[in-house]
């Protein structure tokens, strides 16, 4: 087992990877696994958070290039960063366009996207 195999193991869950899960599907013990972890934390492969599974303290584990923007995660929508963070601007939220492109964004998903490309640019009222 090596950590290249751990590192491919945490990248096929995206929504993290328990380090209790990973010893045990990789057929290592903990120790190992722990050691492995250690060093892919030091190289900056990946990032972990504590959490409790069943009432025993385990880490997730992400792998450090979808979890480097996790901490701005709610403020994003498709890549698209929440317009309100940080304005200045002196407007009414019901007629912000900025803002209702944005929750448009989240509504309609990617899916919307093509949609969009469909239908053509989204018009709103000022």
């Amino acid at each position: 087992m090596s950590a290249e195999e751990a590192l491919e193991y945490i990248k096929l869950h995206p929504e993290g990877a328990l380090q209790s899960d990973l010893w045990k599907n990789l057929k290592i013990d903990s120790r190992k696994c722990s050691r492995i972890v250690a060093k892919l934390l030091k190289d900056n492969l990946i990032t972990r958070e504590v959490e409790s599974a069943d009432g025993i303290r385990t880490y997730r584990l992400f792998c450090a290039e979808k979890s480097r923007g996790r901490r701005f995660d709610p403020l994003l929508a498709l890549d698209a960063f929440e317009p309100c963070a940080g304005c200045i601007e002196d407007c009414v939220p019901e007629h912000c366009s900025k803002l209702s492109e944005w929750i448009f964004s989240i509504v309609m998903g990617v899916e919307g996207e093509v949609a969009i490309e469909k239908i053509g640019p989204l018009k709103l009222r000022q």
